[in-house]
């Protein structure tokens, strides 16, 4: 059973359509918040209504969102949205992004520019309204990769783009922490996920498994008892962290 130590609190999920969202979402539904799954294009609407349904069936409430979280403007009305509609905001975790695995003289001007709209800006800019307008004691997640502490080929763009969360996450711990509210990244190693699977091939694949202490590839059930902690109020001294969970992959 749930302790239901986040009943009262209002999340909002960041990409929780599937994977990592849709686990998060789930968690917290479980420990009794009121969760706002975030979506993106309309062929994801349906999984997000999905896990809004998963969030109910587990003792917490859900609404369904929208947005495209590399327009400012779009970042500012779903806040808004959220705050408005469901009466306040104490917990967000940022999980959208996108991969790329490819050589670094071949990836183009515009597969940098959308690797860092995703996986940079739009965090940003969710961290940035989040500070404006949550409560106090709060908690801010954003989701990382452990590929920030790899010396590997092929995921600059990708990796790039995820390094600077450590920095917004530093830097806005130190400024809206006097508040109770703690920031922090997650950097997940190689994990069974349909996000996975598509930039690799099954040597790499393999080839991943061999890093981890039990030569499988990590699930998403391994990082929530993570978020779960994170988020909750013992976490209150945990702040300004990368965090790295990976099974052994590597250490930092």
């Amino acid at each position: 059973m749930a302790s239901q130590t986040l009943r009262g609190k209002i999340a909002l999920v960041g990409g929780a359509s599937r994977n990592l969202g849709r686990a998060f979402s789930e968690m917290l539904g479980a420990e009794g918040a009121t969760v706002a799954v975030h979506y993106h294009s309309a062929k994801a609407k349906g999984e997000a209504e999905e896990t809004a349904k998963a969030v109910k069936a587990a003792g917490g409430n859900a609404t369904v969102v929208q947005a495209d979280l590399t327009q400012v403007k779009q970042v500012e009305q779903l806040f808004d949205q959220v705050t408005k509609q469901l009466g306040g905001l104490d917990i967000l975790i940022n999980t959208a992004g996108r991969v790329l695995k490819k050589p670094f003289q071949d990836i183009t001007e515009a597969e940098y520019d959308e690797m860092f709209a995703i996986n940079a800006k739009s965090v940003f800019f969710c961290m940035r309204e989040a500070a404006k307008r949550m409560r106090d004691n709060g908690r801010i997640i954003s989701i990382g990769t452990s590929l920030l502490g790899a010396t590997t080929g092929y995921y600059s763009a990708y990796a790039g783009s995820k390094a600077p969360l450590e920095d917004f996450t530093r830097a806005l711990a130190k400024e809206i922490g006097a508040r109770g509210i703690t920031v922090n990244t997650v950097c997940p190693g190689p994990l069974n996920t349909s996000f996975f699977y598509p930039a690799e091939t099954p040597e790499s694949t393999e080839f991943f498994k061999t890093m981890s202490i039990n030569g499988k590839l990590g699930e998403v059930k391994d990082i929530v008892p993570l978020v779960k902690f994170l988020v909750s109020p013992e976490a209150n001294w945990v702040t300004a962290q990368t965090i790295f969970i990976n099974g052994g992959f590597l250490a930092r």
